[in-house]
């Protein structure tokens, strides 16, 4: 409604507008056809004037003849277009409301313009063009829409998601043409009753509807969004006040309503007339316009409502009082308030007049109280007995009709129309003062049934609820669970109807048509009926144009208006036995399935409409509770949280608050707080509790048998997609994941220690629950890295003896242990460890190793110059220069066992160890040191680069100090950039340097292993056989030891061996001469031979069938394959650790490269310097 208006309605002045239309009506020329017909229809006065100027009836009355003449002959050839003026004001359509007058008049217009009727094609190509770009836009725009829901959905449909709905496909017909284009037939009489009800009845729809969806909602909702306790003295008058104004609306919408009301009354009331000498506007015998009456039954629910509201409000009376008391303050002292004292009392006046109006529950009797008989001899309606019979008939064919489906399965909005008929009775008793005892009594009969039928999901819900709470009684969990499993179903069903929207379009469509062409069917046998009789009356004429009137209407859409106008027409056109018994009800049927199906998608959405769940909202947390219990049906949170949101467009109306965004904000925290509470939180506890005891579980904290104490699916909750509220996505997954994160981290900074256990909590919430947890990136120790850098720097000694390293892997593994767990340390936990400490303590890892080594290296001196070591290397160097020709360059593996046996008969110690067991000890020793060296640089560039991910380009990062200088930004900002670049230096620095380690450590030691007077080291690359071949036997000899059931000495690797060799033949330079001896050729030759002798020998032996010489040659073939394998694998490792310290190059090559590199820096630094004396002269 678009009217803003206080007091009375302002009216038009309709007698100039008669008088008009029946001057040029009178004056027109009659032809020869308009004037038999007025002949034949000589002695019929027709009249559809009520209150008015008398002068205006009369000119009416004698221009009616004329016109139903025109309009009912057969013949009739009229030309020209017949309009009804009606009135343009906020009165009805087709009636005037000034003090309840309303006129019906015709008026005979010739068309303003018409179109040019020469065609010269321009207009159909510039259309084709126009339709053929917007086909082209929709193809695009859909495209581009189908793009973003594949980008943000996961599911794939025809349709959006529910929850999203940015597009809506509406099935409600829709046509612009209004009532006066689609009413035209040549019974110009009947287009003006027809037209006048049917304007009556769309206002009476508009007048429902606002009320519905504004004054409703507004009541309701006063006193909403603001507790007891949050609201301090003065807010009652506060929102009272602005209130007032929406107080004022409902004033002029009720006035407006009893105008209505009054025009429907006199209008039937003149239709209707029991004065045998006065004329009738049409016959009336047979003629019920049952749909009239039903509208006003509509219109007097809505009043009936409104009283219901305010009565039983008693916040909204509490604070009308105390803003009447506050009134009265400001009327002792105006000038304290501000208020001038001549407003004041027109402004008390006014609140008197909508208290006595909207507030004392007289909104209902006011209307049917009214005088309804015209005082200046209009209309009499209170005497009229024809329309007090055809009044009672209507409403007794209402009631049968409503009594007759309640109740059962096929009602469907019949339970509605019980106010409106109870309101008509009442109507009708106040009028006409005589009362039907009989059916007062089935009145109060169906009130009393009414409490045992349910037509639908929605009214066993709406009715327990609204029952329990006019009862003042508590619901039992039990019906509260049901319910709320009836609003689910409620939801579900609209779910369903939205999911098949396009095959619900695509079949409505069908079905009005076959509906519209069953209607035509029935009227056109019922037309052919009437044209057949050949006797001619005006009654009959009535019945005709009402069916070719319905006729017409059927074909096009089926809007409300049209339907409308076909049941006005039909209520007409029945009449006179026009139709059979057995052909009237099925096109009532017929009639009613159009109108259930034109109107599919706004009853399924009404009906389905949970808006009343705000005022029960209590039962939230136990349904939340029965969730949480019964977690198998999660995904049925989807349509509770749909029905709460259905509260959102009613509390837009709310107008006692400074806005209503302060209701829906209370209403949303509200709901949040309850979920959080009886779910999200809940459910946060159970799975952290589940993943701490199922880690524990060695603990034996809790008896974890699901036979026993049963077991909660919870996992469902975490397959639900984001659930929509408002304007936020509840997202359980994220949430809970959320907490977890939030949780192990902060325990992990209280007890470092627990990273690990948390990190185990972390991976089974992963594979049990699905979730995808983040990780801490605390700089911190773990249970599994077992040493710190720190701790392994300070006891450096103890941990290269206690470990053994993996080349491969990069990863030291402890050697024993006094528990079933073998401690490892790899780069993700030296990482860790640099994080915990900063990269600082790199270097003086670096430091202590190299002082380790220093003390290392002075035994391994010690051992080398030894005079049985010395003389025996001695030794084997002059044999090998002897025999090396003879040999093929390979050093003999017999020479290698022979100087391992030799170094043994010098002695053992206790445990078994000879001296080269003790030095190969001593070199594994040195080389787990470098792996040492080695694993800090990969933790040191692991942890840089994940320190410095961030940054896009490293050859080109931004100075931050100089871009806070350009903006003039604070000195703490300047201070904070220059600490930002600091930090990006020293990481950039620390990702590129961390390679040098190893060349530091081999510079440094090298010069001195090289000096003239440790001459005696030279002799290591000839030593380096029979210490392969000792931990060759060492090794394999570990191995074996794992498959015992002691493992005491047992090992798999032990690669600090090879990194030893291969560090210290760097630092003496003698990878040449080490090559030299072709060692592992002459390793693998040795083995290879005697394998191919056992393979001899085992086909030799087979014939003899001897099992155990077969079986020892099976034992010599198989140690044969193992020893070879292992120094294979000393070839790979050594071969590998060799590349560390670029074996590629001598010493003398090195520094030949080194001193290159230092002449072109030198060359390049004089030439930057000419350039930079050379510009002056340039200049």
């Amino acid at each position: 409604m678009t009217w803003r208006h206080q007091g009375e309605v302002k009216g038009t002045d309709v007698s100039s507008d008669v008088k008009r239309t029946a001057v040029r009506t009178k004056s027109r020329p009659q032809d020869a056809s308009s004037t038999a017909a007025a002949a034949a229809a000589s002695g019929r006065r027709g009249r559809l004037a009520f209150p008015a100027a008398p002068a205006a009836h009369r000119t009416l009355s004698r221009a009616c003849p004329r016109e139903r003449g025109r309009g009912r002959g057969r013949k009739s050839r009229a030309s020209t277009a017949a309009r009804v003026r009606l009135p343009r004001s906020p009165s009805l359509v087709g009636a005037v409301t000034v003090g309840g007058a309303g006129v019906m008049a015709v008026e005979t217009l010739s068309p303003d313009w018409e179109f040019d009727r020469v065609d010269d094609g321009s207009q159909k190509i510039h259309a084709e063009v126009q339709l053929k770009n917007y086909g082209k836009f929709l193809e695009e725009y859909t495209s581009q829409l189908r793009r973003i829901e594949d980008a943000l959905d996961d599911s794939i449909g025809d349709v959006w998601d529910f929850n999203l709905d940015p597009i809506a496909l509406k099935l409600l017909p829709y046509e612009q043409s209004s009532l006066l284009e689609l009413i035209k037939t040549e019974n110009k009489v009947l287009n003006k009753v027809i037209t006048v009800y049917a304007a009556l009845c769309c206002e009476i729809k508009k007048l429902k509807y606002e009320a519905e969806t504004k004054f409703y909602n507004g009541l309701l909702f006063y006193g909403e969004g603001a507790t007891d306790s949050s609201m301090v003295e003065g807010d009652c008058q506060i929102q009272m006040g602005r209130f007032i104004s929406f107080l004022q609306e409902l004033s002029c919408f009720v006035t407006r309503c009893y105008e209505v009301v009054m025009n429907v009354v006199h209008q039937l009331a003149a239709l209707y007339i029991s004065n045998k000498i006065a004329p009738k506007i049409i016959e009336t015998t047979g003629v019920h316009f049952q749909t009239m009456y039903e509208h006003l039954g509509e219109l007097l629910t809505v009043l009936l409502t409104l009283d219901e509201i305010i009565d039983n409000h008693v916040t909204l009376k509490e604070h009308w009082t105390m803003y009447k008391r506050l009134l009265k303050s400001v009327h002792h002292n105006p000038s304290k308030f501000g208020i001038q004292e001549e407003k004041l009392k027109p402004f008390e006046k006014f609140l008197l007049k909508l208290e006595g109006q909207l507030l004392d529950g007289m909104i209902f009797q006011a209307c049917i109280e009214q005088q309804f008989d015209s005082l200046n001899g209009g209309v009499s309606v209170s005497k009229n007995s024809t329309f007090a019979e055809e009044f009672a008939h209507s409403i007794r064919s209402i009631f049968a009709n409503v009594e007759a489906k309640l109740g059962e399965p096929s009602e469907i909005d019949q339970r509605d129309k019980y106010v409106g008929i109870c309101g008509l009775f009442v109507l009708h008793f106040q009028i006409f003062r005589t009362i039907d005892k009989k059916f007062y009594k089935s009145l109060l009969d169906i009130c009393k049934k009414g409490f045992l039928y349910a037509y639908s999901i929605s009214t066993i819900i709406k009715t327990t609820m609204n029952l329990y709470m006019s009862m003042q009684k508590p619901m039992t969990k039990t019906s509260v669970k049901a319910l709320c499993r009836l609003v689910e179903l409620l939801k579900a069903i609209e779910h369903m109807f939205y999911r098949r929207s396009m095959v619900v379009a695509d079949s409505v469509s069908h079905i009005t048509q076959h509906l519209q062409h069953q209607a035509l069917n029935s009227i056109s046998v019922a037309k052919k009926r009437v044209i057949s009789d050949k006797k001619y009356s005006e009654q009959r004429l009535d019945v005709l144009s009402a069916l070719v009137l319905a006729e017409n209407t059927l074909n096009g859409p089926s809007t409300k208006q049209r339907r409308l106008i076909v049941s006005l027409a039909l209520s007409v056109g029945t009449q006179m036995k026009t139709f059979k018994d057995e052909e009237l009800f099925p096109l009532q049927v017929v009639m009613k399935k159009l109108d259930l199906i034109s109107e599919l998608r706004e009853r399924v959405q009404t009906q389905c409409d949970c808006c009343f769940l705000y005022w029960h909202r209590a039962v939230f947390p136990i349904y939340l509770d029965d969730v949480y219990e019964n977690a198998v049906d999660a995904a049925r949170l989807h349509y509770m949280f749909s029905a709460l949101r259905d509260c959102v467009p009613a509390m837009m109306h709310a107008r006692h608050l400074e806005s209503h965004e302060i209701l829906l904000d209370c209403y949303d925290k509200e709901i949040m707080e309850i979920l959080n509470e009886h779910l999200l939180d809940k459910l946060c506890k159970e799975i952290e509790k589940d993943l701490r005891l199922s880690v524990h579980t060695h603990l034996k904290l809790d008896d974890r048998n699901p036979f026993k104490v049963g077991m909660k699916d919870l996992a469902l909750f975490f397959s639900l997609n984001p659930i929509r509220f408002f304007n936020r996505f509840i997202d359980i997954r994220a949430y809970v994941t959320h907490y977890l994160d939030k949780t192990f981290y902060n325990l992990t900074t209280v007890a470092l220690h627990d990273w690990a256990t948390y990190s185990e909590m972390r991976n089974l919430a992963t594979q049990r629950y699905g979730l995808v947890m983040t990780e801490a990136h605390l700089p911190s120790q773990t249970l599994e890295q077992g040493l710190d850098v720190l701790e392994i720097m300070r006891n450096i000694h103890i941990f290269v003896s206690r470990y053994l390293y993996n080349l491969n892997n990069q990863i030291f593994i402890e050697r024993t242990s006094n528990n079933k767990h073998l401690n490892t340390i790899n780069i993700r936990h030296i990482a860790n460890s640099i994080r915990t400490h900063g990269t600082g303590i790199m270097n003086t890892t670096v430091n202590f190793t190299y002082q380790f080594l220093k003390k290392k290296f002075y035994i391994f001196s010690q051992f080398m110059y030894d005079e049985h070591i010395k003389s025996r290397l001695i030794k084997d160097i002059r044999f090998f220069r002897e025999v090396k020709d003879q040999n093929d360059h390979k050093y003999p593996f017999e020479r290698a066992e022979k100087f391992n046996r030799g170094i043994r008969k010098l002695g053992i110690t206790p445990e078994g160890q000879s001296y080269l067991d003790q030095f190969r000890q001593l070199i594994s020793q040195i080389g787990n040191a470098m792996g040492y060296i080695r694993m800090i640089r990969s933790g040191g560039l692991h942890c840089s680069s994940n320190a410095i991910r961030f940054v896009p380009d490293l050859e080109d990062i931004v100075n931050f100090e100089e871009l806070v200088k350009e903006e003039g930004l604070a000195e703490e900002t300047l201070r904070a950039a220059r600490h930002l670049d600091s930090v990006l230096s020293d990481h950039t620095r620390n990702s590129a340097e961390g390679t040098e380690y190893f060349k530091m450590l081999v510079d440094v030691f090298a010069p001195e292993f090289r000096r003239p007077k440790n001459i005696h080291l030279r002799n290591f690359y000839i030593i380096v056989p029979p210490l392969t071949l000792n931990f060759v036997e060492h090794s394999i000899s570990c191995k074996e030891k794992l498959n015992k059931k002691n493992k005491i000495g047992a090992a798999f690797t032990d690669d600090g061996f090879a990194m030893g060799v291969a560090y210290i033949l760097k630092l003496l330079d003698q990878y040449q001469e080490f090559d030299s001896l072709h060692w592992f050729q002459s390793v693998r030759e040795k083995y290879l031979k005697e394998i191919r002798a056992v393979a001899k020998q085992q086909n030799v032996q087979s014939t003899s069938q001897d099992e155990k010489l077969l079986q020892t040659m099976n034992l010599t073939q198989k140690r044969l394959d193992v020893y070879l394998q292992e120094f294979e694998l000393l070839y790979f490792s050594l071969s590998s650790a060799r590349i560390f310290f670029r074996a590629d190059k001598t010493a003398a090559e090195e520094n030949q490269e080194k001193k290159e590199k230092e002449e072109t820096k030198t060359s390049n630094g004089d030439l930057s310097d000419s350039t930079v004396s050379a510009d002056p002269v340039v200049k």
